[in-house]
């Protein structure tokens, strides 16, 4: 039995470990497509962009594993039934049930090691991956000055050069240079033209020198008296040089503490610690309007309690009424008018807040249950890739793959429309999390059980003959 444990082990952890790295690189083939518009043109370092693309491949992790689990199971068991070595274990009398409970064993502390990871390292690598893509959108693209077209990518500067041309030692020479200085904030008030230039970049790239030939410097200057006047000054150059800096295009990392307060990057005590302070928070401002207008609308009688009788007593609400005349009637109700306009704008206000909250409790409460759903969905992928690779015995990356697509696919879409519809607040966050592994999971048994019992799963003419029979039962 040792032997037999070992076999079905190794025969599933290279698949499940090829899988996986698959399912991790197609995925972030995706997510490289999702953000390329990010690092382009930026001319940030490798190792950066390499970086980021590892805390990236920890996000993809909790989707990869359920994909690797399903379609590992599949080709494990479909090799084994293509070979005949589930037909032999069966004839020495070891079930399916048994050939199983390794893999299940194994995947169960997947599982578990998908919940670890979700709850303690996804936090950290989505903390540092949010931080990094700051830095990488806050960095400015880098510096590319083309020909014929208008610069106005360094703050304070718009550049046009009509040709430009490489030196030897890595300088750019440039013909034909207009330089508009808009630093002060006043419009072209100074522009800068020149025959030549040759355009320097510093080693730091902090900034970069333009060394300007044969041109002019034209500045308006700025009004000093009331009578309008706007003297112009001029002046013509053999040689001038200009350093621009550069400011927000080098790369510089981000305080990620400003990044702690995002719900995405708790645990689960953190996350039910806010959850717990949001729902305490919703409560007490109803409780504080309720007592407001309990207090202060509701039973206002600081008008009322002005009229009393000739011992002294408050008259009732009915006889005071009636002994008030028409004007003070209307100020009564001019009074009360007024206070349900004020208390209907604080309903409404304590309703918009309340819905807020709640929208926040609901997002946490999905990245709560999102933790344990797509850890079980793992094993829920299990139950399904094992019989079902021992139902069709086809091994390979044919047939195992497109299975696993139209599984995973299912299974990915029904996750997003269960969240979608707890964002909506539509379902309950339980409710939306878990829909996908609650529709799979009887799937998966009834996959289980087929290839247990070795019944026809794909003879379509036993379900029409069980149909016809149930109909026949009606009709007697």
């Amino acid at each position: 039995m040792k032997k037999i444990t070992k076999f079905i082990l190794l025969s599933f952890i290279g698949p499940f470990i090829l899988t996986f790295f698959i399912s991790v690189f197609v995925l972030l083939m995706q997510f490289i497509w999702l953000w390329v518009d990010e690092m382009l043109g930026k001319g940030i370092e490798w190792y950066i962009i390499a970086e980021f693309l590892i805390y990236s491949s920890a996000n993809l992790v909790p989707l990869a594993l359920p994909l690797a689990v399903l379609l590992a199971s599949i080709m494990t068991f479909g090799n084994l039934g293509e070979h005949f070595e589930l037909v032999s274990f069966k004839s020495a009398g070891i079930s399916l049930q048994r050939i199983m409970r390794p893999l299940t064993i194994f995947v169960l502390c997947v599982s578990l090691g998908a919940f670890v990871f979700a709850n303690y390292v996804m936090p950290v690598a989505n903390l540092k991956f949010y931080s990094l893509l700051h830095d990488i959108r806050s960095k400015k693209p880098a510096v590319n000055i083309k020909p014929g077209v208008f610069y106005s990518q360094i703050e304070g500067y718009t550049i046009r050069v009509m040709a430009k041309t490489e030196l030897e030692n890595g300088d750019e020479m440039l013909k034909d240079v207009m330089i508009y200085n808009h630093t002060i904030g006043a419009g072209n008030r100074h522009l800068t033209v020149a025959d030549s230039a040759i355009m320097k970049m510093s080693n730091d790239k902090s900034y970069f020198s333009i060394k300007l030939f044969y041109g002019t410097d034209y500045q308006d200057q700025v009004e000093a008296t009331s009578d309008k006047v706007y003297p112009l000054s001029r002046f013509s150059f053999e040689e001038n040089e200009m350093r621009i800096n550069l400011d927000g295009f080098e790369f510089s990392r981000t305080d990620e503490d400003a990044f702690k307060h995002d719900y995405r990057l708790f645990n689960l005590r953190q996350l039910e610690n806010k959850i717990d302070t949001l729902e305490w928070q919703s409560k007490e401002q109803v409780d504080n309007y309720t007592n407001l207008i309990i207090n202060d609308y509701l039973f206002n009688d600081s008008i009322f309690d002005k009229m009393r009788d000739d011992k002294g007593k408050t008259l009732p609400r009915e006889e005071y009424v009636v002994e008030l005349d028409q004007s003070e009637i209307n100020q009564l109700f001019s009074i009360a008018i007024n206070n349900a306009r004020t208390s209907k704008g604080r309903a409404s206000a304590v309703a918009s807040t309340k819905m807020i909250k709640s929208r926040e409790i609901a997002r946490m409460n999905i990245e709560w249950h999102r933790k344990y759903s797509f850890s079980f969905a793992c094993f829920v992928m299990f139950l399904i890739g094992a019989p079902l690779g021992a139902i069709v015995k086809k091994g390979g990356l044919g047939m195992p793959v497109v299975i696993s697509v139209i599984f995973f696919v299912t299974f990915w879409i029904t996750s997003i429309v269960g969240e979608d519809m707890v964002k909506e607040m539509v379902l309950k966050p339980y409710q939306g999390m878990w829909l996908s592994t609650v529709l799979l999971l009887p799937l998966g048994l009834f996959f289980t059980y087929k290839a247990t019992t070795d019944s026809a799963m794909f003879n379509f003419g036993s379900y029409t003959n069980f149909i016809v029979k149930i109909f026949k039962k009606k009709e007697d």
